[in-house]
């Protein structure tokens, strides 16, 4: 029971933290997929949208330019604003042609330099870049951060007073034992050795435990989380932990046991003396 409770403590943040990690790769994979929409004068026909097409493709910091019609852009929203009817009634396309700009990439710094550009062009109306989207994840996820940091420190120590709980009443059911160790001259740290072993043990079993619930569990999410990334046109696949990250999910398990152990003997060893 004791190694459960420890495992499901361990696993909680650890897998909290394998979560934010696959969010933080698969939102760098979306950033450097951010696209300019560039929204042309009405008074540009499609010839000169699709010159200006050209044009724009043909610099260094493009990697490709798609034209949207007027024609295109009102079927578009016809089709997905379910105002059809409504559209029918106009006597004109209000809709002007815009071009879909995707930068080259290694230019994350110079978009800004490229939509000012962009903006400087006669034929331009207004450029439209969204990333504020973008802007809004990274400080979900700081704030997630934050939390799982929260949430590792307190069920941190839960695992020290749970394995100190469990020390405590291992140091009560073998009173009569210690005190018979000490009565032949046995010291405090000689006695308390074997309960720091104890609690050592119990928190490796509880790391082991919670890397076997961790990898359980992204079995059962990976198949619907990498569909969910494919329909965002991502091939991500989910990760679980590194061989690192194991290694310090047990060793955090064990120092904690440890720890919890430690403080446990030192003061319940002191309440009692041999008679």
């Amino acid at each position: 029971m004791t190694i459960s409770v420890i495992a499901i403590a361990l696993a909680l943040p650890a897998g909290l933290r394998v979560f934010l990690t696959n969010a933080e790769l698969l939102s760098d994979t979306w950033e450097g997929t951010a696209d300019l929409s560039v929204y042309l004068k009405m008074d540009v026909d499609e010839f000169e949208a699709r010159r200006l097409a050209v044009e724009v493709e043909s610099r260094n910091d493009v990697s490709q330019v798609q034209l949207i019609s007027s024609n295109q852009a009102l079927e578009e929203f016809r089709t997905y604003s379910g105002l059809g009817a409504a559209l029918e009634a106009l006597e004109e396309n209000p809709l002007p042609h815009s071009l879909v700009v995707k930068p080259a990439g290694g230019i994350e710094g110079n978009v800004e330099e490229l939509v000012n550009t962009l903006e400087s062009l006669a034929q331009t109306a207004f450029v439209q870049l969204d990333t504020d989207w973008m802007e809004r994840l990274r400080g979900i996820l700081e704030l997630t951060r934050r939390l799982i940091d929260l949430a590792t420190a307190l069920l941190s120590l839960a695992v020290i007073l749970v394995i100190g709980n469990t020390i405590r009443l291992e140091i009560g059911g073998r009173r009569e034992e210690i005190e018979v160790v000490k009565l032949v001259g046995g010291s405090d740290g000689f006695v308390r050795r074997p309960f720091l072993y104890l609690g050592f043990l119990y928190g490796l079993l509880g790391g082991l435990m919670a890397g076997c619930l961790i990898a359980l569990s992204l079995l059962l999410l990976g198949d619907p989380a990498n569909s969910l990334a494919a329909l965002y046109g991502s091939n991500y696949q989910i990760s679980g932990l590194t061989l690192p990250e194991t290694a310090l999910l047990l060793g955090a398990g064990a120092t904690l046991g440890w720890a919890g152990a430690g403080l446990a003997a030192v003061r319940h060893l002191r309440a009692f003396e041999p008679t």
